[in-house]
């Protein structure tokens, strides 16, 4: 970067802390709630993996109800959220996976440069693993840029970190 000055990173990612705090006041609801009570209903948090485990449908959808609504409330994005398909668990169970969708997807990525692009702005946008790194001699453009990308209707959130 030596003609380039500044530059900054845009990425999609949940904040895994306030994922977890979720999931945590989730649990807790589903602890309280007498309609639940003596279900085999639970949550379960590794990582990146949330599970949902429920007697049947109805109480499935209740659980997602729940845990969809703690994450809304927790400032995580609609879009990084996306439901497996409910399977057979353990015994008369069944389950569902919650996956939380982390990074921009290489297509949706070259879409988003070729966008920034196409804008006729004085940056250059690169595609970076996961992240797109946007780069310009001029602050003004990198904020022109941000309000620009800000105004697309994207498939996934996104965040601008590493403003140098």
């Amino acid at each position: 970067m030596a003609a380039v000055d500044f530059s900054f990173d845009i990425v999609s990612k949940a904040d895994m802390m306030e994922v977890k705090n979720a999931v945590g006041q989730a649990d807790k609801e589903l602890a309280n709630r007498y309609d639940l009570k003596g279900t085999k209903c639970e949550i379960l948090h590794e990582k990146d993996d949330i599970t949902l485990i429920a007697d049947d449908e109805f109480r499935m959808e209740q659980l997602k109800d729940i845990v969809f609504s703690k994450m809304i409330k927790r400032g995580i994005d609609a879009r990084q959220l996306e439901w497996g398909k409910v399977e057979p668990g353990a015994g008369i169970s069944i389950k569902l996976k919650l996956i939380l969708k982390q990074g921009i997807p290489q297509d949706k990525a070259k879409a988003l440069t070729k966008q920034i692009r196409d804008k006729g702005l004085k940056v250059q946008a690169q595609i970076q693993g996961e992240e797109v790194r946007v780069s310009s001699k001029s602050k003004d453009d990198l904020q022109k840029a941000i309000t620009f990308v800000k105004s697309l209707d994207l498939e996934f959130p996104v965040d601008f970190i590493n403003f140098r």
